[in-house]
């Protein structure tokens, strides 16, 4: 019997280049420090995964990835400050690593929060992203 190879959702050669990808991110970032989840959404697919604690379930969809977005940083944060620090692109799959300032409106301290993230792209979107952060509580 011959061996069929896995069928792909998307055809890499139409894969983002690593310039693309720094721009997805900008807009990602750029979300976050003005507490946009409308912006945010641009950046995933309509069916997305968001895993922002990796052991739980995953946030799914556009509906949920805005629910999370308004409940998490436009209710619990507050003049954010974020940096893309480095980015690997390898076909579909990206990492990024930033860092990130905010007030933790509920906590009512001020955070430094280092995160790397784990992007897989379909197209031009992100289809799944994985986040594994730290924080620390700072002063301002």
């Amino acid at each position: 019997m011959a061996k069929v190879a896995p069928r792909r959702l998307y055809d890499e050669s139409m894969s983002l280049g690593k310039q693309d990808v720094r721009k997805l991110i900008d807009i990602y970032l750029r979300a976050w420090t003005t507490q946009d989840p409308d912006l945010v959404l641009t950046v995933f697919t309509p069916t997305a995964s968001y895993h922002e604690r990796v052991l739980q379930q995953p946030i799914r969809d556009h509906a949920g990835i805005r629910e999370y977005w308004q409940t998490k940083v436009v209710k619990e944060q507050a003049n954010i400050q974020a940096e893309l620090l480095s980015l690997y692109l390898d076909g579909t799959t990206a990492i990024a690593e930033w860092e990130a300032r905010f007030d933790d409106v509920v906590d009512g301290h001020r955070k430094r929060m280092r995160e790397v993230a784990i992007l897989e792209l379909e197209g031009d979107r992100v289809a799944a992203l994985r986040e594994y952060w730290a924080s620390e509580r700072v002063s301002s």
